[in-house]
């Protein structure tokens, strides 16, 4: 099933997810999504907020439509895109977790532990959350209520 709305996504990661986000990379260029990778480009150590920031401001100026974000665990991955202004970056773990962080949350971003879940998890994970629509109704108060 390819996509024919042309969505584009911001990928940053750490050295820890470089490898999921090669992976994920490929699966939405096959699905015929834009991807505008910021880095890291190896498994060399380097600092997270370096490539994660970025990523996250590519969403929130609108040059990207949604991003996911990699480290080891994907904890400081999420705190470092949720300190852009208007990006909503929820840590998941499994398909529920992604289809609530839209439904829910209408996340944006999406960060992804590589050290904690499978390859294959992490592309379901990406497959739910794409899937998911933003309910509103009640979830649109409080949404509204984080830019406060």
């Amino acid at each position: 099933m390819t996509n024919t709305d042309k969505k584009a996504f911001a990928l940053g990661t750490d050295h820890a997810g470089f490898r999921y986000k090669e992976a994920i990379k490929d699966y939405l260029l096959s699905e015929g999504y834009e991807v505008k990778d910021f880095g890291t480009f190896s498994e060399d150590s380097v600092d997270y907020p370096t490539f994660v920031k970025p990523a996250a401001r590519a969403v929130s100026e609108g040059k990207c439509d949604y991003g996911i974000v990699l480290g080891g665990s994907g904890n400081g991955e999420a705190m470092a895109a949720n300190k852009i202004v208007g990006v909503r970056c929820a840590l998941c773990w499994n398909e529920e977790s992604a289809r609530k962080a839209k439904e829910h949350n209408d996340a944006n971003v999406i960060s992804l532990g590589q050290r904690m879940i499978g390859e294959e998890t992490a592309i379901n994970i990406i497959k739910e959350w794409l899937g998911a629509e933003f309910e509103g109704g009640r979830h649109t108060q409080r949404i509204a209520m984080l830019d406060e």
